[in-house]
């Protein structure tokens, strides 16, 4: 059952630097042959590149298991990017860190009532600005969705 009091908990600050190599591997794992990732000799990071901050992110960065959703009956519900100018060229070093900002409840038709939760992580760069934020959305069902008749 998802924690309502996990609002506002956050994780460590951790560092993320934007490497060539990688941003070349996350556009050719997503298929991408644009070459302002590929071919720039400092590419540019595709805006879902952000989604890789796991690999930085340390246990105690990583806030969301304070809203213990059940993970049975836990969705990944919606992932949205912001970014407040270009995204991040490669050698830039991000300091970031997440945090739980909502929890809310909606009637679902078949799952019963879904809680969700959200977690925010904020994207600063080296002077402290903030650059981008990721807004990851979890869902979790009350009971088990019924098969339709």
């Amino acid at each position: 059952m998802v924690d309502h009091a996990a609002v506002g908990r956050s994780g460590d600050w951790f560092e993320m630097e934007i490497e060539k190599g990688k941003i070349r591997e996350f556009a050719q794992a997503t298929w991408s042959t644009n070459p302002s990732y590929l071919a720039d000799p400092s590419p540019v990071c595709e805006p879902t590149f952000l989604t890789t901050m796991i690999f930085w992110q340390g246990p105690s960065s990583n806030p969301w298991h304070e809203v213990a959703m059940d993970q049975e009956r836990g969705l990944h519900a919606e992932q949205e990017f912001t970014f407040f100018g270009a995204p991040p060229r490669a050698g830039t070093r991000l300091k970031a860190r997440s945090t739980i900002t909502d929890v809310f409840e909606k009637e679902g038709k078949r799952g019963g009532t879904l809680t969700f939760a959200v977690m925010v992580t904020d994207f600063l760069n080296e002077n402290g600005v903030l650059v981008a934020q990721s807004k990851m959305t979890g869902v979790e069902t009350s009971r088990p969705p019924e098969e339709p008749s």
